[in-house]
């Protein structure tokens, strides 16, 4: 299949207009057809099962069809004396088809007129034009920019109480005989049939009628119950369930105002919004009594109120495997204002199959999560605050949780967590989210001989970052831009960031408070030390669109976290780590870095077991990824296939050098600007995203091509891939239970990013 003599800004274009059946086949999609409907070399004539693509064949009548319609496109686009012919050459029973433009002259803009037989829709038009008109004299003629012009008339119109106006009721017209390849275009605006003008609508009363738990309208077991607000919200519920002052902040719709076509929207968003509705219809009805009045109707079928998920997943990495598990119980409307209510419980295990024994005695890790969140939709404070429901829903987050970690033999954690959190939306495009206040309990202990062990051997780093146990009143920030369109396929930039503040408002009382010091010289509180650091993350990315479903992402993600008064050392939790399925995806999370860090570096091979996923963080990081996604296959199994290729970049490290037992080697975990391309870590991959419209599984292989962890050393590891027996054998005497693996395997539900 071949275009030739059409300009590239309109080739793309252009080919849209070709038929399907007769574009060549996707050589992956044609594959998977052959594979499952093929026998014996022949294709299958029952049973055809709909995977993949169906070979195209040759049909004259679509060539024919495709070649009137791409000469007509030309045509819209100002080449009004375009001409198309089409070429078909056959070999070896394979149709080569040719396409030849001969486009002609651009003919351009001349004059633009334009009358209306409403003065009033004329004024309209006149005071709003110069905001979105793309027509101007000497442009290309374009009937885009024609189709436009009629487009935002009517968007701005409905926005103004004419309810009934059609697009079809501005037409434009284009003279082109004209002898110097240039048009006169004149639009006319339609008034209604048989009518001197447009109507102007305004809103008189509002009825809201929610169905019952059988989604019907009607009698029910219970009475119906009933309530009028502001003298124009007229509201019954048949399901006994919901508060009617709540659902009225979310109807955009006020007696007199004139008709909005923005505001029945806002009013569908909202609405669905609040999560307690399965559906919502609108409708207008124009009263027999006012024929310039419109009265709303709103029919709403309620969510089941209880429900419970059931979640699980097998994971697999680096010679350890095992399950999670997790049940969420959901109340919603809990007490009928669109509250709701989750408990959480969540349980995994890994095991390690390096470990001898029976399968228990092969335990790696144990996590146990329990949690509980209460959402209010509107942001309760003790003193009033401006309605902010508009661009979303604000809601209220109390919530509670409990962690029980344990990895036997050399670590366990409790983590106790309750906070209060606001999120609201500023604009569509802008979020914000603040946690005033979280209170938490940590209880970390190291295994008594690992500790000892650590001691002994002057790894006072870990020690300190693990075993301990504080408390912690902190303060959460963070902005988000634009997260709305990560769906979309627009040009954007994304934007995030996070601040978390913790034990600064405890320092500042500490002398009023008289907090006593513990044997470190520590302020604490009920016994314990408080935390105090600053910590903040940045998230910036670039998304372009390249037609098609074809997508690039260019993302950098630093931050860094720095402990301070009341706080040497940050807990294990509140440092970043590297690697993982949304960062650098060639390492698995928690075993890339600090900066050089070689955990060769570390005594024997039980040490670094007994360490795996506690020793490698850092105080600072920088992540940065480049990813081109594209659509691989239409529908697969119900779902659209998408592929990505990627690579990513970067690293975490330490404030502070790390005080290692051998002072004779500097580990170079520390941030050093003269050896910031060294402590570099490089990956790249590719993967499968099996989009089924509700949600995206996703299928990743990172690839690792330069590793830090040796040092000055050769760290382009690529080039070891396919002969790597010699390499893998000497890596594991050096770093022994640990091997080397340059392929990342990564199973996830959602984007990366």
């Amino acid at each position: 299949m071949e275009l030739a003599g059409i300009d590239k800004q309109f080739s793309e274009q252009a080919y849209i207009y070709i038929q399907q059946d007769i574009k060549p086949n996707s050589r992956l999609n044609l594959g998977l057809y052959n594979l499952f409907n093929t026998k014996n070399g022949k294709y299958r004539t029952d049973r055809i099962k709909n995977i993949g693509e169906a070979p195209h064949i040759l049909d004259t009548p679509l060539v024919e069809i495709s070649r009137n319609e791409v000469e007509k496109f030309l045509k819209t686009k100002g080449f009004l004396k375009a001409e198309v012919k089409s070429k078909i050459k056959v070999e070896r029973k394979k149709a080569y088809i040719t396409f030849s433009a001969n486009p002609g002259p651009a003919f351009k803009l001349r004059n633009y007129t334009y009358t209306a037989g409403d003065s009033a829709v004329k004024n309209i038009y006149e005071q709003n034009r110069a905001s979105f008109t793309k027509l101007s004299p000497g442009m290309r003629y374009d009937e885009d920019s024609l189709k436009n012009e009629s487009k935002q008339l009517f968007d701005v119109l409905k926005r103004k109480g004419y309810y009934d106006y059609l697009q079809q009721y501005m037409r434009g017209f284009a003279d082109s005989n004209l002898n110097s390849s240039q048009v006169d275009v004149k639009m006319i605006i339609d008034n209604p049939p048989n009518r001197d003008k447009h109507q102007v609508y305004k809103i008189n009363n509002t009825s809201f009628r929610i169905r019952n738990s059988e989604g019907r309208l009607g009698r029910s077991r219970r009475p119906i119950d009933s309530a009028v607000l502001d003298s124009q919200y007229y509201f019954k519920d048949h399901s006994g369930r919901f508060k009617f002052n709540i659902l009225s902040k979310y109807i955009f719709f006020e007696k007199y105002d004139l008709f909005d076509i923005d505001k029945r929207d806002l009013t569908y968003d909202r609405l669905y919004d609040l999560n307690i509705f399965k559906n919502v219809e609108i409708d207008f009805v124009k009263r027999k009594d006012d024929t310039t009045a419109l009265d709303v109707t709103i029919e709403a079928t309620p969510l089941k109120r209880m429900s419970n998920r059931i979640e699980g997943e097998y994971t697999f990495n680096s010679g350890r495997n095992g399950f999670n598990i997790a049940n969420t119980y959901t109340n919603r409307n809990l007490f009928r204002g669109a509250e709701q209510l989750d408990i959480k419980f969540r349980y995994g295990v890994l095991f390690d199959s390096r470990l001898s024994g029976r399968l228990w005695n092969r335990v790696f890790s144990r996590d146990i999560q329990i949690g509980a969140n209460l959402v209010f939709p509107k942001l309760l404070s003790p003193f009033p605050i401006p309605s902010l429901g508009r661009h979303g829903v604000p809601r209220t987050t109390i919530s509670s949780s409990l962690q029980l970690f344990d990895q036997p033999g050399s670590f366990s954690n409790r983590l106790f967590i309750n906070s209060i959190t606001y999120n609201w939306v500023e604009t569509r495009y802008k979020l914000h989210s603040l946690t005033p206040i979280s209170i938490e309990y940590r209880d970390g202990r190291l295994e008594t001989a690992f500790r000892d062990t650590l001691d002994s051997l002057g790894y006072q780093l870990y020690i300190i970052t693990n075993d301990r146990r504080y408390v912690n009143l902190g303060t959460q920030y963070s902005f988000t831009l634009n997260n709305i369109r990560l769906n979309t396929y627009e040009n954007f930039i994304y934007f995030r960031t996070f601040v978390d503040m913790g034990g600064n408002t405890l320092a500042l009382l500490a002398n009023t408070l008289k907090l006593p010091k513990d044997s470190n010289g520590d302020r604490t509180l009920f016994g314990l030390p408080y935390l105090q650091y600053a910590k903040t993350e940045f998230d910036f990315r670039i998304y372009r669109t390249l037609g098609g479903e074809r997508q690039f992402i260019a993302r950098l993600n630093p931050g860094i976290a720095y402990p301070f008064g009341n706080s040497r050392e940050l807990p294990f939790e509140r440092n970043f780590y590297a690697g993982g399925s949304t960062g650098i995806r060639a390492w698995q999370a928690r075993t890339l870095g600090p900066g050089n860090y070689d955990r060769a570096f570390l005594e024997d091979a039980d040490t670094r077991r007994k360490f795996t996923n506690l020793d490698q963080f850092g105080e600072i990081k920088l992540e940065g990824n480049l990813e081109y996604r594209f659509k691989i296959i239409e529908s697969f199994f119900g779902s659209k296939v998408k592929g990505a290729t990627f690579v990513d970049f970067g690293n975490v490290w330490r404030l502070n050098e790390l005080a290692l037992p051998n002072r004779d080697i500097e580990s170079n975990a520390q941030l050093k600007l003269n050896r910031l391309f060294k402590q570099i870590a490089i990956g790249t991959g590719a993967g499968l995203r099996f989009d089924l419209q509700y949600f995206v599984f996703r299928f990743d292989v990172g690839i690792k091509l330069k590793d830090p962890q040796f040092g000055d050393g050769d760290q382009w590891v690529i080039k070891h891939l396919f002969k790597n027996n010699e390499f893998k054998e000497q890596y594991y005497q050096t770093h022994n239970p640990d091997r080397y693996r340059f392929l990342q395997y990564n199973f996830g539900i959602g984007m990366p990013f």
